[in-house]
């Protein structure tokens, strides 16, 4: 049975195998096993409620629970941009007109913003190639918010997700070599390794103070902005069917979107129904249901085969034992 269930540190080979495998233009997992090694100790730290809200960083893992084999990650931040500022691109349209010619002119330019602060973060979304199919990755996409409905209080208002932008099959970025690389002159993978290490002075630094016009931009630059890495675009989906739309937003060095959505609106988060445990050695449902534990403080999702009648759920023997719940808890459900 594949349950996804909260990081600690013992995850740390798992981690940095997912790390290795997800290539360059994941942010949020570097090729380096001490910042993987202190976001394994946040994740800990944060479903055990020794973080304030604000501070706290969730990361998921994917197990399956025969083999113990970890197959896939995600996380959910509770709030971006507080210790470090939160930087993108906002794509803005400025009209000029002519009376005097009849002429009237759209252009679009990248102007540097820090807008998302506070709003909480669902990302780090990987699979291993071969748990791309059969709905695991829906699981562990719907599994963030399910946390997030357990506790909708621990989370902001708004939630954003950031998709990689549009990398070539032999890993060059065309943002990146075409525009990004002017301002930061160095290897795009220190670029993004700083992002994610340091306090970002450096962006501040060096980063465009005045909109860049994209019509002068080269085309394949120009082609790429708010566009998805292929192996993004099944991601993409997950969210677009959860409510999530693009706000404008682009990343600063691979153009990748940003898209958000209302906490209370995600689709997940809004349908899912809080309801009584009771445990049976065969469970009659025709389809699958996406169940998690009711709160934060050791969370564990599953999609299995649940019968609802009124505010009760009976669960097989064996799904109960992989939430960890009894018969007269409460679990979360989502049909």
């Amino acid at each position: 049975m594949l349950v996804v269930r909260p990081a600690g540190p013992a995850d740390l080979d798992h981690l940095l195998e997912l790390a290795i495998l997800s290539g360059p233009g994941f942010t949020s997992l570097p090729e380096d096993p001490d910042q993987l090694a202190e976001r394994l100790d946040l994740s800990r730290d944060s479903f055990a409620g020794k973080l304030e809200p604000q501070h706290r960083w969730y990361t998921l893992m994917l197990e399956e629970t025969e083999t113990g084999d970890v197959d896939g990650i995600g996380s959910v931040k509770a709030a971006v941009g507080l210790n470090r500022p939160f930087f993108s691109f906002r794509v803005v349209t400025n009209t000029q007109s002519s009376p005097s010619l009849g002429i009237k002119l759209e252009q679009k330019t990248l102007v540097l913003v820090n807008e998302c602060t506070g709003w909480t973060e669902v990302g780090s979304l990987f699979l291993k190639a071969d748990r791309r199919k059969g709905g695991a990755g829906r699981l562990l996409s719907q599994s963030r918010y399910m946390l997030i409905g357990a506790e909708p209080e621990l989370f902001a208002d708004t939630v954003l997700a950031e998709l990689r932008g549009v990398f070539t099959p032999d890993g060059a970025c065309p943002f990146w070599d075409h525009v990004a690389h002017k301002f930061f002159p160095m290897e795009f993978d220190e670029a993004d390794r700083m992002t994610g290490s340091t306090d970002k002075q450096f962006i501040l630094d060096l980063a465009p103070r005045h909109p860049i016009y994209i019509d002068l931009l080269p085309e394949p630059a120009r082609a790429v902005i708010g566009k998805v890495h292929p192996q993004g675009v099944p991601a993409m989906a997950l969210l677009e069917s959860e409510g999530f739309r693009p706000n404008g937003l682009v990343d600063i060095f691979d153009a990748g979107p940003t898209v958000t959505c209302d906490r209370d609106n995600i689709r997940t988060v809004r349908d899912a129904r809080s309801l009584t445990v009771a445990v049976a050695a065969e469970v009659e449902a025709e389809l699958p249901a996406l169940i998690s534990t009711g709160a934060v403080g050791g969370f564990r999702s599953v999609r299995q085969r649940a019968h609802i009648e009124g505010d009760a759920v009976t669960l097989t023997i064996e799904a109960a034992d992989t939430l960890r719940v009894r018969a007269g808890d409460t679990v979360r459900v989502k049909t």
